[in-house]
């Protein structure tokens, strides 16, 4: 049976030829495959489960629908949705998949990530990340006001745009030896996960032995997506939006 993975949709109302294109990979590619794997940023925002805009709900039923069909579906939090929650995935039919994740593809044990946490050169993200994520912190977030944390979200999204202008595009990039500590910490020889934006297959080194790193794209102007067939390799794939 077929596997897919996407990541970094970043689905927003503004873009609705993201959304559209997606709806019809669920109908043209995902119909009928075994499983969907989303890691991370599959929305460009999301401030909890309490906020149902019809973007959210649309794709919420979309997903419902393949998972009925017989795919199952795991999505995996990035740095722009990770707030989604259970709620959200009952009722999309989907499961939370834990960053990082070792599945096993097809006999080959394979190591899942969103990837933003593999940037250790850009140190202050990484602060902020881990800042972020503290339990903590997110319970305080999701206790405000919606209006509060729509407002926030914006904010953020706007400092986040303004800093990135002003980095090098090597520290926005994975660090070489993060990704291989990752595969020797894991002990896999297979790596895939998004983030980067910069769709490639990478081989490499790790235990000892050859491995690769696949990164998938975003859905800015082209449709990125790997597939999975057993006795097959994982093949990257991409089409115009």
């Amino acid at each position: 049976m077929t596997t897919l993975f996407i990541s970094d949709l970043h689905l927003e109302e503004s873009r609705p030829d993201i959304t559209d294109a997606f709806l019809l990979f669920l109908k043209e590619k995902a119909q009928g495959t075994e499983t969907l794997y989303i890691l991370g940023d599959f929305f460009e925002a999301w401030i909890g489960d309490d906020e149902r805009t019809p973007l959210q709900e649309r794709v919420a039923d979309a997903l419902r629908e393949l998972n009925a069909s017989g795919t199952n579906i795991y999505l995996m939090h990035g740095n722009r949705d990770f707030l989604i929650g259970e709620e959200f995935c009952s009722r999309s039919g989907a499961t939370l998949l834990e960053d990082p994740t070792v599945i096993d593809l097809d006999g080959t044990p394979t190591l899942l990530m969103h990837g933003d946490s593999l940037c250790t050169a850009d140190v202050e993200y990484q602060k902020f990340r881990a800042n972020m994520r503290n339990p903590q912190m997110i319970s305080m977030m999701l206790a405000r006001p919606l209006a509060d944390r729509q407002q926030m979200a914006r904010q953020l999204r706007e400092i986040s745009m303004a800093k990135n202008q002003g980095k090098a595009e090597s520290i926005m990039d994975v660090t070489p030896e993060e990704v291989v500590r990752e595969l020797e910490k894991h002990g896999v020889q297979r790596m895939i996960h998004g983030h980067t934006h910069r769709p490639a297959v990478h081989q490499m080194e790790a235990n000892g032995k050859p491995a690769e790193r696949i990164v998938l794209g975003d859905w800015d102007k082209h449709v990125w997506w790997i597939e999975a067939q057993p006795g097959k390799a994982p093949s990257l794939k991409s089409q115009p939006l």
